[in-house]
């Protein structure tokens, strides 16, 4: 495997367990997937670490689903890595919401973790 295709695995990997967790509506082990000072911004203000992640995700309605696609990936350093994605979020009373996302992940000991969450809603 290459640099790109061990970094997509990176990225899929934490992000797997993200989308299921926001999937099955779960917000703490939402929150589980980042560091412990991960700077997160969804589409509300922004919030740092685990509990501020943990109470976006307990406000979003039931039913709310998350597809992802990975765009872009880049390895800054040794156990860092920049991922770039298009995410459709699918509700079930409204029209879905498709949104850019960019992601930092890092190694801890804890395992590869979302350290940076930005979301940009275009148009």
């Amino acid at each position: 495997m290459n640099g790109t295709t061990d970094d997509e695995a990176v990225l899929r990997a934490v992000l797997d367990r993200w989308k299921a967790a926001v999937d099955g509506h779960e917000p703490e082990l939402v929150a589980a997937q980042f560091t412990e000072d991960a700077i997160f911004q969804g589409l509300h203000p922004y919030t740092v670490g685990r509990p501020g992640v943990a109470a976006y995700y307990a406000s979003q309605p039931i039913g709310l689903k998350a597809e992802y696609r990975v765009l872009e990936t880049r390895r800054l350093a040794d156990g860092l890595v920049l991922g770039y994605l298009d995410v459709d979020f699918s509700f079930t009373d409204r029209p879905a919401i498709d949104v850019n996302l960019s992601v930092l992940v890092r190694r801890t000991q804890e395992g590869w973790l979302i350290a940076h969450y930005q979301v940009s809603r275009l148009g």
